[in-house]
């Protein structure tokens, strides 16, 4: 058996939206199969002319359709496709209705053969308020921005916007691109009645997950990068160790 692909190349590709649009990004993408013969030069010139043939419109819907060529072209045992893309969302600020675009990082990586599924990557920046320096302190509290990186895998559709509002309910804000000074004013009071740690995000958004009825497995991870320390605070757990009672395992 051996193993061959394309690892890091960048494309331009057409993502669709929810709401139906197509977005134009720039995409990291590595694709790799299983061959039980032996690897021809051809494979891998193949491998960037299948994924030029696709570029003009990528989505979780489609995707597991571009898995199936790949098997199907190689005559593989099992294929594997990771796509990195940074992705925009316009959202307004909460008091100014300022529009401005947010930047969010996904990944599609799917398989078919071995480990076969698809799993939908975001990471959504989002603000924490540390609550025991609220209690301690006469008057403020340290605040930061943290990143949640969310891994799903899911039984029906789950679109990348889906799961972005998703998590940036359960921070102790969200962020904006751009602000006006009585958006800066609600969003740092709403924090500061609303302090999380990090290990309470990751709670939030896994509770979240459980409910969800098309959600069949996730991770979740959250970085704070303290706005006081030299160093992140940092919390994960993984659905396979949440038990049923709801209680887990979680790393920290």
């Amino acid at each position: 058996m051996q193993t061959a692909g394309i690892k890091d190349i960048k494309l331009p590709i057409k993502v669709m939206q929810k709401d139906g649009h197509i977005q134009d990004t720039v995409a990291t993408i590595s694709l790799s199969v299983e061959l039980p013969a032996a690897i021809l030069p051809r494979h891998v010139d193949q491998f960037a002319e299948l994924l030029n043939r696709h570029i003009d419109k990528i989505s979780v819907a489609v995707f597991p359709e571009l898995l199936a060529e790949v098997q199907t072209l190689y005559q593989a045992q099992s294929a594997r496709i990771d796509m990195s893309f940074p992705y925009y969302l316009q959202k307004h600020a909460p008091v100014s209705r300022t529009p401005s675009l947010m930047e969010y990082s996904c990944c599609f990586s799917g398989s078919i053969g071995a480990d076969e599924g698809f799993i939908l990557t975001v990471v959504v920046p989002v603000m924490t308020l540390c609550p025991c320096s609220k209690e301690i302190s006469e008057a403020g509290a340290h605040n930061q921005r943290a990143e949640v990186t969310m891994q799903a895998r899911f039984k029906k559709m789950i679109w990348v916007e889906d799961l972005i509002a998703l998590i940036e309910e359960c921070g102790s804000g969200e962020l904006y691109a751009l602000l006006k000074r009585p958006d800066e004013k609600y969003i740092t009071e709403t924090a500061y009645k609303n302090p999380m740690f990090v290990e309470d995000v990751v709670r939030k958004v896994s509770e979240k997950a459980l409910a969800h009825p098309h959600i069949t497995w996730f991770s979740v991870g959250v970085e704070s990068f303290e706005s006081i320390h030299n160093h992140s605070a940092y919390a994960y757990v993984d659905r396979n160790d949440i038990h049923d009672d709801g209680s887990n395992t979680m790393k920290s």
